[in-house]
């Protein structure tokens, strides 16, 4: 890559970090704010505090440690005011090659060893696809078929935090701070965006929140739409066209039930190099609960049975006008794979889980700056020039000193153990992808890779 084009990254990066600088409160946050988003740009393997603080200051360590940390751990700006900076840059990159399609809600986890780090909790992990010590993260993200960005993090805090008052204290959890289930934290930021005026979308997520019948009817409250994976033991209603009222009925049963010209092959892209395809059904239906039935108005229920499969694998209730073209509904549900391609690069390429502190506030603050340089990449996708021979050499980083070492790193003797700590996205069925290495990266280029690896100025 030639200088002139690595300056030029630099000064984009500057503007960028200068922009955000706005956000933290006093002057002297500028320098680690800075620091932070460039280390965790720049930095090698595990991005927690000391070796980002050993690639952007090479000379100081032990300062530059200090004053990281004291950034991420005890500083008092706002991830909230973070990430609407955040989005208010990053959002017109998204927007270039089309306005905002969707809304996604989702969670991401963290597997961890101990049980002092806030909100650690044996729960489900879906980067484990099991039960497991992990800490899980609500998200809320605006997408279109070119990008996706995460405008909300919230750490979901189960009943054994939040009734637990010495927890609670050594974490330094605020006082505000009450149980909420997942569904509840994610209906609280789509109502938060919604006050922003953040463009809306059609709102998608998977079957762990769209079979809450709560949240769909909060979100049908605040006006938007969904597409809602739901689990196949959902009772439904079909609508006839004689009016008359059929028995409820699951919709795994239903689809059974339906005969064989309601299939038809449907062909979607999912990024910008794969056409995939598989078997659909749509139907019309009233979501039928065993209380509150009449609150849920007419909507389709969208079924998947790949040819090769036994019986039907996915399902959608969608509340989307009845009109939309079966491909653009299978299109729109199958869209909630880029929070899949979202979390796959923050957590492999940005150290979104890398974070070792045990507070409330560093958990997030961390977050929340993983998303600021995640958003920069994004941000600087139409930026970066096309691949060329002169521009496939790395960007250079100061030296870390000689032999150094971070603490608690491996011995470099030892046999390595990446299977803990390698960041896949959830498992257990919950993709929407069959392929993930068939999509595009997030930099579609050796040179785009090359400035994720931040220089350091």
């Amino acid at each position: 890559m030639g200088h002139n084009v690595k300056m030029a990254i630099a000064d984009r990066f500057a503007a960028y970090v200068g922009e955000l600088t706005k956000v933290v409160g006093h002057a002297d946050r500028a320098g680690p704010l800075r620091d932070y988003c460039s280390g965790l740009l720049a930095t090698e393997g595990r991005r927690s505090v000391e070796p980002m603080a050993a690639v952007t200051a090479p000379a100081r360590v032990s300062a530059q440690h200090q004053k990281l940390l004291h950034f991420v751990a005890n500083s008092t700006w706002s991830d909230e005011q973070m990430l609407a900076k955040v989005r208010e840059l990053v959002t017109p990159s998204i927007e270039r090659r089309g306005p905002i399609e969707a809304w996604i809600i989702d969670d991401t986890s963290f597997p961890k060893k101990g049980r002092h780090s806030v909100g650690v909790h044996h729960q489900y992990c879906g980067q484990l696809g099991k039960q497991a010590n992990c800490q899980v993260a609500v998200t809320l993200s605006i997408a279109n078929h070119d990008a996706s960005l995460p405008i909300a993090y919230q750490l979901y805090l189960p009943r054994a935090w939040t009734d637990d008052r010495s927890r609670r204290e050594k974490a330094h959890v605020p006082t505000a701070i009450r149980f909420k289930t997942k569904p509840q934290i994610a209906l609280e930021q789509i109502r938060a965006a919604l006050k922003a005026s953040v463009a809306p979308g059609v709102v998608l997520m998977d079957a762990s929140y769209g079979t809450n019948s709560g949240l769909r009817q909060g979100i049908v409250g605040l006006g938007l739409r969904y597409v809602a994976a739901i689990i196949s033991t959902v009772k439904v209603r079909p609508v006839r066209e004689d009016n008359r009222k059929p028995r409820r009925i699951s919709v795994a049963a239903l689809a059974l039930g339906l005969p064989k010209h309601a299939w038809r092959s449907i062909t979607w892209r999912e990024g910008s190099n794969a056409k995939l395809q598989s078997r659909f059904a749509r139907v019309r239906v009233h979501a039928a609960p065993m209380r509150g039935e009449a609150q849920f108005a007419e909507e389709t229920l969208l079924i998947e049975w790949p040819k090769d499969e036994a019986a039907p694998t996915k399902f959608w209730l969608a509340n989307v006008d009845a009109n939309m073209s079966f491909r653009d509904l299978v299109d729109l549900a199958k869209l909630r794979w880029r929070i899949e391609r979202d979390y796959q690069d923050l957590k492999q390429e940005i150290g979104l889980g890398h974070y070792e502190g045990r507070s409330w506030r560093g958990f997030h603050h961390h977050g929340t700056l993983s998303i600021a340089a995640y958003g920069f990449l994004i941000s600087e996708r139409e930026n970066i020039p096309p691949s060329e021979p002169d521009r496939a050499a790395q960007i250079e980083k100061p030296a870390l000193p000689s032999g150094y070492r971070p603490r608690g790193a491996p011995d470099p003797a030892a046999a390595p153990r990446p299977q803990f700590d390698s960041h896949y996205p959830s498992l257990a069925g919950r993709r929407d992808c069959d392929d993930t290495s068939t999509m595009p990266m997030l930099h579609p280029s050796p040179a785009a890779e090359q400035a994720a690896k931040f220089v350091i100025q």
